[in-house]
């Protein structure tokens, strides 16, 4: 695979996930526009996160039955005339139905990095991974500085006009750039939507993967969630706007997951993964500081989540690196299975970080990030000291 269709396909997924971000910092300008409470118009967003889960499910394990080109420009397709349709939509209902639909059709990135992983060398599909996760981490980033911006100037409406724009123009160059290629199964659709299930149970590396996986962004959403709590709350005072600010931070993890990437296709994803946890590890005791407050305080918060991000996604490289390798035949399935376990992962984290920070405070939160990490780093040691299979 050619150095520009790694990047045209890094572009597809912050294209693709930016959908999902931008209508985030809309949600005031919509309640204006359309005569309604900002809680009412919040329902957009929600029904965009509920398509997306939806569309996990019910699309992403089509890309093993569908030639990947025909899905794509299908599903961007439709992702576009859901944007202009929420654009234009007169009423909150008829807007937060748009969102629903295309969220549902927007998970052009998790169809994205199993159709790299088929097209580039074994030695080079880490490294490739990591190019189109620091895609989607820019997408994640800059939709919403995009969305408040633009939607500032021209209204709420301009962002889902602009970025349908931008979704249809892409559909045109992946239509001329992607190499056809056959779809690796014939199973029929019902069998597709089960097998996420039945490779956990038959594949132990994707179980392993998963639950390195799950604990790490379980310690990533307890910290997120609580941040935004411990900075606007007596400690700190700020507004919610900091928390926005914090989360720029997490840039910098765009040029550390192409270097994660080829540490995993040089040393297997063992040893990133481990590594990975012991900076979680380290990450809450720098985190643990920002209780002080001030600038001190505010200066731990920086460096304990830039470290916690940066070694989430680079966990999230090996892993993936990992479950591409181990069916070619069956890799969207495989990705369902690993990111519905991650997301698992992180709901628990986000809804345990809430429960211990209301008893134990920001502290509390940094003690479970811990456990979490030692928890992993148990795992990852006990597999890297496990001798070979052909080591007798």
């Amino acid at each position: 695979m050619s150095r520009r269709m790694t990047l045209v396909l890094a572009l597809t997924c912050a294209v693709a996930v930016g959908n999902l971000y931008f209508p985030q910092a809309l949600i005031p300008l919509v309640a204006e526009g359309l005569h309604t409470s900002p809680d009412a118009a919040s329902l957009v967003v929600t029904a965009t996160n509920i398509g997306y889960t939806a569309g996990m499910f019910l699309l992403v394990p089509l890309g093993d039955r569908i030639p990947p080109r025909s899905l794509l420009v299908t599903l961007l397709a439709l992702t576009g005339l859901g944007l202009l349709a929420a654009g234009c939509a007169p009423t909150l209902p008829l807007l937060v139905a748009a969102g629903a639909f295309t969220g549902f059709t927007t998970v052009a990135a998790q169809i994205v990095g199993p159709l790299a992983a088929g097209l580039v060398a074994a030695d080079r599909r880490g490294a490739v991974i990591g190019t189109l996760l620091s895609g989607s981490i820019g997408g994640m980033l800059l939709a919403r500085a995009f969305g408040g911006a633009l939607g500032e100037r021209l209204g709420w409406r301009a962002p889902y006009v602009v970025a349908a724009a931008l979704v249809l123009l892409l559909v045109g160059v992946l239509a001329r750039t992607v190499p056809a290629t056959t779809a690796p199964s014939r199973q029929p659709f019902r069998e597709l939507l089960t097998e996420p299930l039945r490779l956990l149970r038959t594949e132990p590396d994707l179980r392993r993967s998963c639950f390195y996986q799950a604990t790490v962004f379980a310690a990533f959403s307890a910290v997120w969630t609580c941040s935004a709590l411990l900075l606007t709350g007596p400690v700190y005072g700020m507004g919610a706007q900091a928390v926005g600010l914090l989360a720029l931070v997490g840039g910098a993890t765009m040029l550390c997951t192409p270097l994660a990437g080829r540490i995993a296709d040089r040393r297997g994803p063992d040893p990133v993964n481990l590594v990975c946890m012991l900076a979680v590890l380290v990450s809450a005791a720098v985190l643990a500081a920002g209780a002080r407050g001030g600038t001190p305080g505010l200066t731990a918060l920086v460096t304990g989540t830039l470290l916690l991000d940066v070694a989430m996604q680079s966990g999230m490289v090996a892993n993936k690196a990992r479950i591409y390798a181990l069916r070619a035949d069956a890799r969207n399935r495989l990705n369902t299975a690993y990111m519905t376990c991650a997301y698992l992962g992180g709901s628990a984290g986000s809804w345990l970080g809430v429960q211990i920070y209301g008893r134990a405070g920001w502290r509390g939160v940094c003690t479970l990030v811990a456990l979490l990490a030692a928890l992993g780093a148990a795992g990852c040691l006990g597999r890297l000291r496990r001798p070979a299979p052909d080591a007798a």
